[in-house]
């Protein structure tokens, strides 16, 4: 049974964070490959995750509506090859992480095993606007469906 957060008829139009939470809380418990999320600037934030063993060609990263996937899917190359002992494994794995809105994924790079994801968060504007009150039928257009009626 899930419980619904915006319930109160005081949020209008959060369907879809409801959707975000879901979605997020679905995605993989696993915790592998485990990751960092660091803040770098005050409008700047960081995703590490440790794909030891992983080469660029092995991981693809993509940006899926409102989700960050991270996909790391590696050749099996045990032909040939004896193993004593295997606790390194070629496993694949896929990561995603919701995105804000207006998030931006300004570049990813793979170093000594870690694959760095830099992000920006945009700065909220501060918007105040006043909006009139006309008598009923003096002027006022009815909208429905986001389109005005007449």
């Amino acid at each position: 049974m899930t419980t619904r957060m915006f319930t109160s008829p005081l949020f209008l139009g959060f369907d879809h964070l409801e959707q975000m939470l879901e979605r997020a809380t679905k995605s993989s418990a696993d915790g592998y490959p485990p990751y960092n999320i660091e803040q770098t600037g005050p409008t700047g934030l960081r995703i590490t995750l440790a794909v030891a063993g992983f080469t660029m060609d092995d991981l693809q990263l993509t940006q899926e509506d409102n989700q960050l996937v991270i996909r790391g899917r590696q050749a099996d190359d045990s032909q040939g090859r004896v193993f004593l002992h295997r606790g390194i494994a070629a496993r694949q794995f896929q990561r995603a992480f919701v995105l804000a809105e207006g998030i931006e994924v300004r570049g990813a790079w793979l170093d000594n095993g870690l694959l760095h994801i830099d992000l920006a968060r945009p700065q909220p504007e501060s918007r105040v606007k006043t909006i009139r009150i006309t008598k009923t039928g003096n002027g006022a257009t009815p909208i429905v469906d986001g389109k005005t009626a007449g």
